[in-house]
């Protein structure tokens, strides 16, 4: 084999973060009763949501901001965009979505069917995350995942956020892997693909929502049974 251990990527790529938030927040929705405060329609919340902690978590793995910066104004510009200024409801629903979130067990078609394969092909696996350390940890648990990884890094415990090159190094040494075996698989281009080429690995995108590719990787799938293909 020439790859002998995978580094994945954990939201987006196995865990269905989508489907596993936008559950939550409906939740959310209803134990806040948002539908009485201004926002009457809950896919007009999530729209916003999604916006902004989509521009959020850029900002953060450019080192812009901190946690918990990120954690609560993503709540709070959502809100905010409802006219609904309320700093204390942000921030109680900011807790409250952590807390609820990782018990969402949604993944990709496939997730723990090619995980099986992988192990019984005697890889080492992986996971190296921009995550919170103990939401990703609860997440695995509840999605039954974690048996399947030997390392989980987490930005926390690295103290760098892909796509940087010490999070990769720190991976590599915690696994005791060499980057002539190693391999990293995920679906941001920015993140986990240049990543990974900052870091001198080869890469896999998962590109589940078949975009323009443009960072190239080592291999590009479109659906996680493709690495059967690969590996």
């Amino acid at each position: 084999m020439k790859y002998r251990h995978l580094f994945f990527d954990l939201d987006h790529t196995l865990w269905d973060f989508e489907t596993n938030a936008k559950a939550t927040l409906s939740d959310l929705y209803q134990q806040n009763e948002l539908n009485t405060r201004g926002i009457p329609d809950f896919s007009d919340f999530f729209d916003r949501y999604s916006y902004h902690n989509e521009r959020l978590w850029d900002r953060y793995t450019k080192g812009f901001i901190k946690q918990d910066e990120l954690r609560w104004k993503r709540m709070w510009l959502a809100l905010l965009d409802f006219k609904l200024a309320d700093e204390p409801l942000s921030k109680k629903m900011a807790v409250e979505f952590l807390e609820q979130l990782p018990a969402k067990n949604s993944l990709f078609p496939y997730t723990l069917e090619i995980l099986q394969y992988l192990k019984e092909k005697k890889y080492h696996l992986h996971l190296v995350t921009n995550g919170f350390e103990k939401v990703q940890h609860h997440k695995l648990k509840q999605s039954n995942l974690h048996p399947f990884f030997e390392q989980v890094i987490t930005s926390e415990a690295s103290n760098s956020l892909k796509p940087n090159k010490e999070i990769f190094d720190y991976a590599l040494l915690q696994s005791g892997a060499e980057k002539e075996e190693s391999i990293m698989i995920g679906d941001n281009q920015n993140a986990d693909i240049q990543g990974g080429i900052n870091a001198g690995l080869d890469t896999i995108f998962v590109n589940h929502l078949r975009v323009e590719p443009h960072v190239k990787a080592t291999y590009t799938i479109h659906h996680l049974k493709e690495l059967e293909d690969i590996l």
